[in-house]
């Protein structure tokens, strides 16, 4: 799930999804990528979920599988592996949201699918209901004709979050990770920004969001998400350094820091807050006392 933005510095609690170029139902984007959109649009998938056919060959790789019931995205994929000739050998999944999970059971129906293994990452509340998973590990790479992907546990969206590094191409499956349009939420920020330096830390020469369009400069934009994150918690912290012996909730601080955001948007923003006080303190800067945060002094 993601969240567009941001408008009127109103952070990544903002929805611009209809502001994008608009993304085709069925797109070659190179020789060996076919994206196929989930139709599943909402403010929280942008136009909705991007999946990808991967590889060259008869035998090919599908990245993620929308939501559940929707008999569009099924038969635009079934058309692609129809008119490709191929079947599906794995089918990956990037982390547990149902608009990324939730329309492997649909899939499976397809005649090309009949040998087919479906991976992800582990995470303890898995629905093995949904399906039965072999388990991805970092850093484990996967080869079809024409597509070598390189497994990376990216946790900070979800913990099982993981992206795929093609190295043919020296390219980023980024699910929602990093998004074609504005910005992710995430349950853990700490990890979260780890995640966007080791991605950053590999150069990738462009990204495949998980929605949105093709990021073509992902330098830039992966710096621009670590910045904007590093930006809202030095205010954060600057609040809490300049009030030393007084302690704040979520709510306090975000009267503080969001001064041109409608009131009834701070409950929203008082999440967001609460990310970071998780962030800093894991990294020792402040303490929590009573339900409240205050700075840590040394």
């Amino acid at each position: 799930m993601v969240v567009a933005g941001p408008p009127a510095g109103l952070d990544d609690l903002s929805v611009a999804y209809n502001m994008a170029a608009v993304i085709p139902n069925v797109t070659r984007i190179s020789s060996r990528i076919i994206r196929v959109l989930g139709c599943n649009p909402s403010p929280m998938t942008l136009q909705g979920t991007n999946t990808y056919l991967i590889g060259t060959g008869k035998r090919r790789i599908l990245l993620d599988t929308g939501d559940s019931g929707v008999p569009q995205y099924i038969n635009h994929l079934k058309t692609v592996l129809h008119n490709e000739k191929v079947d599906l050998s794995h089918i990956f999944i990037s982390h547990w949201h149902h608009d990324h999970v939730g329309g492997i059971n649909d899939v499976l129906e397809l005649e090309n699918t009949r040998e087919c293994q479906i991976w992800k990452y582990p995470r303890s509340e898995d629905d093995t209901t949904v399906a039965k998973f072999d388990y991805l590990k970092d850093g484990q790479e996967f080869c079809v004709e024409g597509a070598t992907l390189r497994v990376l546990h990216t946790p900070g969206h979800t913990t099982d979050h993981v992206v795929f590094h093609l190295l043919e191409e020296n390219a980023i499956f980024s699910a929602d990770c990093i998004l074609g349009e504005g910005t992710a939420v995430f349950e853990d920020l700490h990890d979260y920004i780890h995640s966007l330096q080791l991605i950053l830390e590999l150069e990738p020469s462009i990204v495949y969001p998980g929605h949105g369009n093709i990021v073509h400069d992902p330098t830039e934009k992966i710096k621009f998400y670590i910045n904007h994150r590093l930006q809202r918690e030095s205010q954060i912290l600057d609040i809490l350094k300049e009030n030393v012996d007084s302690c704040f909730d979520e709510m306090e601080l975000v009267s503080k820091i969001y001064v041109d955001t409608p009131e009834n948007l701070f409950p929203a923003a008082a999440v967001n807050v609460g990310h970071h006080l998780t962030k800093l303190a894991k990294e020792g800067k402040i303490v929590k006392a009573n339900g409240k945060w205050q700075y840590k002094q040394t």
